[in-house]
């Protein structure tokens, strides 16, 4: 990652033409059971009760962290709405791009605050908000800069996030992102009195042929609820216990929210308007292959969500994978025992089955010959790695997870 220091603040920007470095991002401890609540016309909680039940980190034994990283409380504004969380870790110069975008935004500078958690605290993260902070003081919104003692991962990190919020509305967002000038404004004309979370849309601009990586990357356009683009009441992130920290990496943590908030029987709207830009930034090659240790959560999801994973998820489990790599054990173990014919067959299977899935994965993506290449390299590599991590987070999670 290119270390040199940013101008800032960048104020004016322009949507298009951001490039950023790095792969690409997408809740233990407060594993939280609770009863539904039933909700009036109102969107008032009757007989709403959270129950710690399996929490290895209770809400209440996380330390009430400064403002400021020095241990000083900030002065306490009423009449803050919303509370922009922005969790970090190790990318000051995509925290720049979003924070000049978040200190631009259209509603009173008074009636917002913007808080970043750094997750792996740096001198150069601190001073990125110390910039910004320096220059909207006075006409600007409140930036907070809270370092992450730990536990680590997205899901922790927007854990001590919205607790240190003094808004009623907490609105997430990444440090890779871009928002629209209207996005605040936009996201909380959304909220009723009978409303509890907001999603709203992003926007990852794009021309030109996909490769597998940034199609793949694409889908969070059309997903149902991220993280990078979501608001919640205060109130109700209390009543779940916030985010699930055993999450540790950016995946799935935002399903689990969303399934826990389906339980919860929460109001949940979208807001179009609600704009934030999420540009694709570049990937090393063969980055699915790094991607695939994240599969191990899917098993977490499946455990404390098992209908809603099959129904919204994956309705079925990666039989082609299965086969894959059953084909190629059995071409080793049938060629080591001595039995040509059995291995020759095994062999066509595995071949005939990397071979569909190369070419599932290059239909409608870039033909170049660096993206071939990888294409099938990593296709036959892609199926045994992902059984192991599935297999990993089987056994991590003690379910039985196919």
């Amino acid at each position: 990652m290119d270390t040199a220091k940013p101008v800032y603040p960048p104020i004016h920007i322009r949507f298009t033409d951001f490039f950023g470095t790095g792969l690409m991002p997408k809740v233990i401890a407060l594993g939280r059971k609770y009863k539904r609540s039933a909700l009036d016309s109102r969107g008032e909680r009757k007989n709403a009760e959270a129950v710690a039940t399996t929490s290895s980190r209770p809400l209440a034994s996380v330390s009430p962290l400064s403002r400021n990283g020095n241990d000083a409380a900030a002065p306490v504004k009423a009449d803050i709405a919303v509370s922009v969380v922005v969790p970090t870790r190790g990318r000051p110069q995509l925290l720049n791009r979003c924070l000049s975008s978040l200190v631009a935004q259209s509603m009173e500078r008074h009636r917002y605050e913007i808080i970043v958690v750094d997750d792996g605290p740096s001198d150069d993260t601190k001073e990125i908000v110390a910039s910004w902070k320096m220059h909207s003081s006075g006409d600007g919104p409140d930036i907070i800069y809270i370092p992450s003692p730990g536990p680590h991962g997205p899901a922790a990190a927007r854990n001590h996030g919205w607790q240190a919020a003094r808004g009623e509305i907490i609105a997430f967002t990444d440090d890779d992102t871009v928002a629209t000038p209207d996005w605040l404004k936009n996201g909380l004309a959304a909220f009723g009195p009978d409303v509890h979370t907001v999603c709203g849309q992003i926007v990852m601009p794009f021309s030109g042929t996909p490769t597998d990586y940034e199609r793949d990357a694409m889908n969070l356009e059309t997903a149902e609820f991220v993280t990078a683009n979501c608001f919640c009441r205060k109130r109700v992130l209390e009543d779940l216990g916030g985010f699930d920290e055993r999450f540790r990496f950016a995946w799935r943590e935002d399903s689990d929210l969303h399934f826990r908030l389906i339980d919860y029987s929460a109001n949940i709207v979208r807001a179009p308007q609600a704009v934030v830009e999420h540009p694709i930034r570049p990937a090393p090659w063969g980055v699915s292959l790094t991607q695939l240790k994240k599969i191990q959560f899917d098993a977490l999801l499946y455990k404390k969500h098992p209908f809603l994973y099959r129904r919204r998820i994956r309705a079925k489990p990666r039989w082609d994978y299965y086969l894959t790599v059953a084909a190629l054990l059995a071409a080793i173990f049938c060629y080591a025992g001595d039995q040509p014919e059995l291995a020759f067959l095994s062999g066509a299977i595995w071949l005939f089955m990397t071979a569909r899935f190369c070419l599932s994965r290059l239909r409608h993506t870039a033909k170049t010959a660096g993206h071939i290449a990888e294409m099938v390299v990593t296709s036959a590599l892609i199926p045994p790695v992902a059984v192991f991590w599935r297999a990993v987070g089987a056994l991590k999670f003690r379910v039985g997870f196919l």
